[in-house]
């Protein structure tokens, strides 16, 4: 399951840092660097293929398919692409406004539209009839009609600044502007305006959506089916999932009639076939230096992985009792992030990945060279370098000693916001006047899962800092003078806080200095760690800001030297990806292009029926034509979490595929994209009309989308 765009900067400070990937030719423009075809030992193409619409690759695609594409093709595949929310992508499939994405894109959905007595991850969904479309509050689509340049405007803006800051809030403001202004022009009026950044600011775009607000819910399958093999299976292939789902647009209180869809094509794939995705790629960071990407393998993502395994124990441990489908949903997503950065890792600890970046580095530079390019601008890379090494050193404070209610609990958290508070009551009283709001003891849900999570942050701190540090010494010292456990630590904090008492804290908020004299032992911890906090994410921003315009730097030489011959890093912008249905080696065997439904059984009846491979009772009895037909399959194209939900299609521009997940080879496509074995993983269409008629009997749904079945022929009769 590719995660949805959402970053992990909102789950916890431990992101603070970063808060502010078929070896093919292309014709490249005379006055770029020239590109190798063969990039096995690195090079631009490592960049990946998510092409814009802005500057579609009409060329390249003839080129390398013989497929040669007009501006209307590319224009009917852009209006019948959507995003869907701000985390999936999705698509129009029929001219009634038919809508579909993947199953884990409209899990929130289905669980907003439950009603008393149902459950709709067990049962699944499916509406009879027109009436019984269910509307999704707050659930909206986006469908880009309009696109434009505004490189140079911006850049103009940030050219006139002088200092990092000013050059990022030079942006802020022409952006700010440009969108008020195309806000009253003809065309524009009533949409939704986004501004795109290209090649860390290489190249900027004004997007124009149309959103529909009033989307419903048609077809849901069962959660067994949607995530059938649960994080076990997340990431792999071969692949049994059923990670679809059909929603609604209307206008106007009926279903919108559009021309712009792709039409179902159940029979779509053959091995070796061009075919082509079209999402909304959240985010790549295929631009970073080398130096950077040993910053994410030492530091950045090793961290983040110790916080999802540890809050992701603890929630399993708090949900046994609780029971709770949002604490299951968000420990789907902690566990899905784990996989993910995992994958991340072992990419980023394989030195021939990096090797492959480091020859790339080296190319880059050269070729720009040859542009006659500012002094100041060739040594980007070395600017970059030296201020990652700044942020190496201010990472830990920054990281572990940063109050969140996902890194230390809420009880710490509250203790780090009562601190700061006695300092605004003493020094600014007007500022802690705003404030006094926050201080209001926090109603903990758990006080074990709050103990757990503040267990998990002290050894975590133990871990990176050492038994030395102030502030682990601190937290860790009994008072016998012996060190304890974590675990012990986090015991004596939460049962000895009064933190929790009104009056308590009602004399805090009145009492200049008097969290700074206070005895309680989470105020006590919280004023050795909010200082050092501070004192390093200060340090971080302006550093992440100077990155920022370096790398925004950098961008702009890419596309100097490069042009549009390479695609930009992912934004969660529409884009275009191109590959082939086509097998690769694993497990010292072979993959095969598709999987059948007889596998989906195999492999429940392997594992005895027992979740996460287990089915509902609709399922148990399957007609024998069923275990025949496809399921999933799998092709070469580039991808990354934000592609949910993206329609796969053909050269006619049929949907023959819905993307869903790539294989464990694909997890470094993050930094890097390396097709060799990097697959997209998608369902069939032929295995979304399949599962339609035979199991769930939706032939509404599944002739809209294919047509009536053909009835058989009687048979002729004797003379």
């Amino acid at each position: 399951m590719i995660q949805p765009v959402l970053r992990l900067a909102a789950l916890s400070a431990t992101l603070f840092v970063t808060q502010q990937n078929l070896v093919l030719a292309q014709s490249i423009p005379a006055n770029t660097a020239s590109i190798r075809t063969d990039s096995s030992q690195g090079g631009p193409l490592d960049l990946g293929k998510m092409w814009t619409f802005d500057n579609p690759p009409k060329e390249f695609f003839s080129k390398t398919y013989g497929f040669t594409p007009d501006e209307k093709w590319f224009e009917e595949a852009r209006l019948a692409s959507l995003r869907f929310a701000d985390y999936c992508s999705a698509s129009f499939v029929s001219a009634n406004g038919l809508v579909m994405t993947n199953h884990h894109c409209a899990r929130e959905s289905g669980t907003g539209v439950t009603r008393k007595g149902e459950d709709l991850n067990a049962t699944g969904f499916f509406a009879k009839t027109a009436a019984e479309e269910r509307k999704v509050e707050g659930l909206f689509v986006d469908q880009l009609v309009k696109i434009e340049d505004i490189t140079k405007r911006v850049q103009d803006a940030m050219n006139s600044a002088t200092s990092e800051q000013a050059k990022l809030q030079a942006r802020e403001e022409a952006f700010s502007a440009i969108k008020q202004e195309y806000g009253q022009k003809d065309g524009w009026k009533g949409l939704e305006l986004q501004t795109i950044v290209f090649y860390n600011g290489g190249r900027y775009s004004i997007y124009g959506f149309k959103r529909y607000n009033d989307v419903r819910l048609v077809f849901m399958p069962e959660l067994q089916l949607g995530f059938f093999g649960g994080d076990y299976d997340n990431f792999t292939y071969p692949r049994y999932a059923l990670d679809c789902s059909f929603f609604r647009v209307y206008d106007n209180g009926k279903p919108l009639q559009t021309t712009h869809f792709f039409k179902f094509n159940p029979n779509g794939i053959r091995d070796g076939e061009p075919i082509f995705v079209i999402g909304n790629p959240g985010h790549t960071e295929r631009l970073k230096t080398v130096a950077e990407l040993e910053m994410d393998r030492d530091m950045q993502t090793p961290a983040t992985i110790q916080l999802l395994q540890n809050r992701s124990a603890a929630l399993k441990i708090y949900n046994a009792t609780a029971k709770s489908d949002s604490v299951l949903n968000e420990i789907f997503s902690y566990d899905n992030s784990l996989k993910a950065y995992g994958g991340q890792l072992a990419g980023l600890k394989d030195a021939s990945l990096l090797a492959r970046k480091g020859v790339f580095e080296n190319q880059f530079k050269a070729a720009a060279k040859t542009k006659n390019l500012p002094a100041d601008q060739l040594k980007t890379w070395d600017d970059i370098a030296a201020n990652t090494a700044q942020m190496r050193k201010l990472f830990n404070d920054a990281n572990y000693l940063g109050p969140s209610e996902r890194t230390m609990g809420e009880l710490m958290t509250f203790a780090n916001v009562v601190s700061q508070y006695s300092e605004l009551l003493a020094s600014r009283p007007q500022d802690a006047e705003r404030a006094r709001g926050l201080m209001i003891s926090p109603p903990v849900k758990s006080l074990a899962l709050d103990e757990a999570y503040l267990a998990a942050h002290l050894a975590e701190a133990q871990q990176a800092l050492g038994n030395d540090d102030p502030y682990v010494k601190t937290a860790l010292t009994g008072p016998d003078g012996k060190m304890r456990t974590a675990k012990e630590a986090a015991a004596y904090l939460v049962k000895n806080t009064k933190l929790q008492d009104p009056a308590f804290v009602s004399e805090l908020a009145t009492r200049p200095y008097a969290a700074s004299v206070s005895d309680d032992p989470m105020l006590v911890l919280a004023r050795i760690g909010f200082s050092r906090y501070r004192n390093a994410a200060l340090q971080m921003r302006d550093l992440g800001q100077k990155q920022e315009v370096l790398r925004g730097q950098l961008g702009r030489m890419l596309y100097d030297v490069y042009g549009t011959a390479v695609p930009p890093d992912a934004t969660f912008s529409l884009r275009i990806n191109d590959g082939v249905v086509k097998s690769y080696d694993y497990n010292g065997t072979k993959a095969p292009i598709l999987t059948t439904f007889a596998g989906l059984y195999d492999r429940n009846y392997s594992f005895a029926n027992k979740a996460p491979w287990d089915l509902p009772a609709r399922w148990k009895n399957p007609p024998a034509e069923l275990l025949k037909q496809p399921m999933c399959f799998i092709s070469t194209n580039d991808i990354i979490g934000g592609n949910s939900g993206s329609p796969m299609i053909n050269k006619n521009r049929e949907a023959v595929g819905l993307a869903f997940d790539g294989n464990m080879e694909s997890l470094p496509g993050e930094f890097i994209f390396v097709p060799d074995a990097n697959r997209t993983i998608s369902v069939h269409t032929g295995g979304i009309v399949a599962a339609l008629r035979y199991i769930y009997k939706a032939d509404r749904l599944a002739t809209e989308l294919v047509g009536a079945p053909a009835t058989a022929k009687p048979a002729p009769t004797k003379k």
